[in-house]
């Protein structure tokens, strides 16, 4: 099969022949249909992940169908299409994984990541890590979801009852959870990069109350701000614009230094809170939401050998939505 290989970090990805996989004991064996583009797999590349197993085949987003199942998998059905998200496999029995934390599992493996990604022809995975994936929209258009959707979801629940979001970075996730937000009758703000008018008006488009940069500030008080984009001197900044009581949520995996900053900032019961990868309750709750929104993704597809270009293009900020790479 063809593959996008990463052999070192700081380093383009390689194309690549490799072997077919194969699925072991609780495995599935996918032809990968598509796989998005994530700004973790840039993380990945640019080496802002400490330990990547290298070589490592990126990509975390994966839309594929069911070929092959591995000795013990009965709840899966060939054909069937599926997705692949972040959090590939987890020990469930350390005291995470009981306590309903499994994202914390310290043994937890990370596909695209530890385990071989969507950036190929074909992947396996573990198949109690996957979810059932309908039919009415395509590949592409579902890939978002994985892992964009998935943890803008998941920063969402960190916010408990907000209803009023500000939005810093908007991105993949911010574009899909805005279409959640306007489901759920909640009314966001969106904050992106000063000059960045094109997603200013990407975002108004979605729905968002109010879009300006991140330094102005917005028209009114937060109840809670999610920030997506990987800048540490948002974090101070976001705390002066929610209320008393209200939650900062610090919603990528990796992010720049935060600067230091009063305390008076913090005071008065606000919240600053982390999220960290993503559970299998999150995926069944989320999935649902998409299907009764429901929620369509703004695509840019590429083919799989153009995977450094999609990658660049996320680095520069050119992408409005999400890119994904598709497969011929």
């Amino acid at each position: 099969m063809r593959a996008m290989l990463l052999d070192a970090s700081h380093s383009p990805l390689r194309l690549a022949e490799l072997a077919r996989p194969q699925p072991g004991a609780g495995e599935i064996l996918l032809k990968v249909e598509a796989c998005g583009v994530c700004r973790t797999d840039l993380h990945l590349v640019d080496g802002e992940l400490p330990n990547p197993r290298l070589p490592i085949v990126p990509g975390h987003e994966i839309v594929g169908r069911v070929v092959a199942l591995g000795e013990g998998v009965h709840d899966v059905a060939i054909g069937q299409r599926v997705g692949v998200p972040w959090l590939g496999w987890t020990c469930a029995s350390c005291e995470y994984c009981r306590r309903g934390q499994e994202n914390l599992c310290d043994s937890a493996r990370f596909t695209g990541y530890q385990i071989n990604g969507g950036y190929a022809e074909y992947t396996v995975a573990d198949h109690r890590f996957c979810f059932p994936l309908p039919e009415s929209q395509s590949a592409a258009e579902l890939a978002p979801l994985l892992c964009a959707g998935l943890i803008g979801y998941r920063a969402l629940r960190m916010a408990g009852d907000a209803r009023r979001i500000g939005i810093y970075g908007f991105g993949a996730a911010a574009h899909i959870l805005a279409q959640v937000l306007a489901f759920q009758g909640r009314e966001f703000f969106a904050f992106t990069r000063a000059g960045d008018t094109e997603s200013q008006d990407f975002a108004r488009q979605l729905g968002a109350a109010w879009a300006g940069r991140w330094d102005e500030p917005p028209p009114a008080l937060l109840d809670a701000a999610l920030i997506f984009a990987p800048a540490g001197e948002l974090v101070p900044a976001a705390l002066l614009r929610v209320r008393k009581g209200g939650t900062v949520v610090c919603a990528g995996i990796h992010m720049s230094d935060i600067p230091s900053f009063p305390y008076s900032q913090l005071w008065g019961e606000r919240v600053l809170r982390s999220v960290a990868n993503l559970t299998r309750e999150d995926g069944q709750l989320f999935l649902s939401i998409a299907a009764q929104a429901p929620i369509h993704t703004h695509i840019q597809p590429f083919a799989l050998e153009h995977a450094n270009e999609a990658l660049d293009a996320l680095r520069k900020g050119k992408i409005q939505g999400a890119a994904v790479l598709v497969p011929t």
